[in-house]
């Protein structure tokens, strides 16, 4: 009798669970650094960060299909947790995180349900990189008041950033200091074996010197709010909290993280050679967020920084991430204490440096050069970024990627004119601006169909006008859907062609699209207009329609006299 389902899905090999054991360690040492400093960029208590790192990587590593993938905490969807929560009172921040973890999750599992994992792809990639290099940019401007120990006000990191600069005199030297060591060992240990654990030495050698030398001028983690000791217990989230802007926040949170997660799926494939699905990473993601949110975490998505440790450190099944969240558990269990005295710089020193490493400086020159389309997707998305609140920036990099997939469509689009060359093969020519009296053509179409490409085909169909009897073939193979908007051209296009006396013939249609066309009173289909099915053959159907109109031009040849 076989295992139980759940016993299969879940079961390794003993030399590869072994090796997950050790492999899930450095992940969860890495982790503390940056489940702390990620809370930092929410604004609360770095215990949540923590909590967050022990319970996403074990529920979403159940759950996910890319088995490798590591679903902790993230910059991104921590600065747009951060943005959500600004307006919140300091005292009831903790609770609107959970609230709005819980929200993001459901969020995640719904979108996994739905199979809305497809449409990760109209997000274009000029979006994505001008969104997440602005993300690097705000969360290195908003590091710069911890990392000197000044007092800064402003709206916006960058204005933050600002501040601090035109008042030097509030820069606390020993906090600078402590923050400048820890940025020179995280430079200093990048290129060598301890890279793994260089942000654990960046926060523990400074502190210890600071705590040395009596620096009390130095913010501490404690100074934030008291750090609990012990494991964390689950906690119900407090509904009073809810308000619209914590629902759009969430909003945010899940569609950073979903795409996020996509670009992490395609760098960590499976070693068995499995496709991820990624309606099931978004199910996970979104599983991941419930269960830190009742352990008082924040958010957590795909990791790309903590996935690539993973393969590195010789992570080989699903189970290193899972172990990661369990030794976080353990170091929660016996370090908590000490969590208090990490000094505030040395975290601000943490994130500056993983906002430099997340920069794309070959990326962002190669979409720089790719065109005027990609210059202002990246372009408007970075300051929108670096100005408005991510909820708003999130939006407005959605609705740009729209819009410019749906520009780009319409730009592409190419009418050309096919003469036969025997043999059932075709010459393809420029098409004509004009139709010619008694003449039949045939034209196929490149590029969408669809809203604004439709009507870039009306205005590249050569002009009836002044012709008499012309004869036009359109060829439509492929075309499996269309919109009114085409539906509209055709009949405009049609009725000019009948002004004149003419006929338009429609080939290589779908039959699907022919029932649409036939069911519609905007289109005539018996009588100025005739319709030919595709058939398996190719070519075969246009060869049919070219005929048949051949045949009705000259039957018409005579009945009215040539110009």
């Amino acid at each position: 009798m076989g295992a139980h389902p759940v016993l299969r899905y879940l079961r390794s090999e003993r030399p590869d669970l072994r090796a997950d054991v050790v492999a899930g360690l450095p992940g969860a040492i890495s982790s503390v650094p940056d489940g702390m400093a990620c809370a930092v960029l929410v604004g609360v208590n770095p215990i949540h960060g923590l909590y967050a790192s022990f319970a996403g990587p074990v529920a979403g590593g159940l759950t996910s299909s890319t088995r490798l993938m590591v679903i902790t905490t993230t910059t991104a969807a921590s600065l747009a947790a951060g943005s959500a929560l600004e307006r919140v009172e300091p005292g009831d921040r903790p609770d609107a995180l959970v609230l709005l973890t819980i929200i993001a999750g459901v969020v995640m599992v719904l979108a996994g349900i739905a199979r809305l994992g497809r449409y990760t792809r109209f997000v274009s990639h000029s979006v994505m990189i001008g969104f997440l290099t602005g993300i690097s940019a705000n969360i290195f401007f908003g590091q710069i008041p911890d990392l000197t120990g000044a007092q800064a006000s402003g709206e916006f990191p960058l204005a933050k950033a600002l501040d601090v600069v035109l008042h030097p005199s509030r820069i606390d030297v020993a906090s600078l200091l402590a923050g400048l060591t820890a940025l020179g060992i995280l430079f200093g240990l990048s290129r060598t074996r301890l890279r793994a654990v260089s942000a654990l030495v960046a926060l523990v050698v400074p502190t210890a010197i600071v705590m040395i030398v009596g620096a009390d001028s130095v913010a501490r983690v404690e100074d934030v709010g008291q750090i609990p000791r012990g494991v964390p217990l689950p906690h119900l989230p407090s509904l009073g909290l809810l308000s619209f802007s914590l629902v759009t926040g969430a909003l945010a949170v899940a569609a950073i993280v979903l795409v996020q997660g996509s670009g992490v799926a395609e760098a960590a494939p499976n070693r068995d050679a499995t496709v991820s699905n990624p309606n099931r990473d978004f199910i996970a993601q979104g599983v991941g967020n419930l269960a830190a949110g009742f352990f008082r975490g924040q958010p957590v998505g795909g990791s790309v920084g903590q996935t690539a440790l993973n393969q590195a450190v010789g992570g080989r099944t699903r189970w290193a991430a899972i172990f990661s969240g369990l030794w976080m558990l353990v170091i929660l269990a016996a370090f908590s204490g000490v969590v208090g005295l990490v000094a505030m710089p040395t975290l601000a020193a943490v994130l500056v440096f993983a906002a430099a490493g997340s920069l794309r400086p070959g990326e962002l020159r190669t979409i720089l050069r790719t065109g005027p389309t990609s210059q202002i997707a990246i372009v408007s998305t970075f300051f929108a970024t670096l100005f408005l609140p991510v909820a708003a920036a999130v939006g407005i990099g959605v609705t740009l990627s729209l819009l410019l997939q749906l520009n780009q469509g319409a730009m592409d689009l190419k009418v050309v004119e096919l003469k036969p060359a025997g043999d059932g093969r075709w010459i393809e020519h420029p098409a004509p601006e004009v139709l010619s009296s008694h003449q039949t053509i045939v034209l196929d179409v490149y590029g969408s169909l669809l809203y604004a490409g439709s009507r870039t085909l009306g205005v590249h169909l050569p002009d009836p006008a002044g012709a008499e009897a012309p004869a036009v073939v359109l060829r439509l193979r492929g075309r499996t859907a269309v919109g009114a908007t085409f539906v509209k051209v055709l009949a405009d296009y049609a009725a000019a062609l009948h002004a004149v006396g003419g006929r338009l013939y429609l080939s290589g249609v779908d039959h699907g699209l022919a029932e649409l066309l036939r069911r519609t009173d905007r289109v005539d289909v018996s009588g100025p207009v005739r319709v030919f099915e595709a058939s398996e053959l190719v070519g075969e159907s246009t060869a049919k329609a070219l005929n048949e109109a051949e045949t009705w031009a000259v039957g018409h040849r005579g009945d009215v006299p040539d110009r």
